[in-house]
């Protein structure tokens, strides 16, 4: 779907949008997503970096690794967002943050060497053992 899409953080102190096809969107099975998420997947959108902005409030951020920095609400903790050092023209957003997330399947799974064995999702979709896109 295009157009403009929205979204925040749990207590509203974030928001968000972006304009830009709701495509490109992945289940990550990485342990830093679910170590830094509480969940057992983190659900990602990649968004041109041009199309996204903060429209409130200012984010705090962490350097999950060396090449990612992750972006998340100070006041409750919510994560939103994380760039890649490696892919620096885009900007991935959590999808279960959207106003709209019933709009917003994924397509494929990605770390799937690091998925949770018992975990079964959707496995009718495609599977990267590392990302590769």
């Amino acid at each position: 779907m295009d157009g403009m899409h929205t979204g925040g953080c749990h207590c509203g102190h974030l928001r968000y949008q972006f304009n830009a096809p709701l495509h490109d969107i992945a289940h990550c099975h990485c342990s830093i997503c679910r170590r830094v998420s509480g969940g057992i997947v983190t659900t990602w959108i990649t968004v041109p970096a041009p199309a996204f902005e903060w429209v409130k409030g200012i984010p705090a951020q962490y350097d999950s690794s060396s090449t990612c920095v992750r972006y998340f609400c100070p006041s409750c903790g919510a994560q939103l967002a994380l760039v890649t050092r490696l892919s620096p023209e885009s900007i991935d957003v959590t999808i279960a943050t959207l106003d709209h997330p019933e709009q917003a399947p994924a397509e494929r799974h990605i770390w799937t060497d690091s998925r949770l064995p018992w975990l079964h999702l959707d496995e009718q979709l495609p599977g990267e053992p590392e990302e590769t896109l």
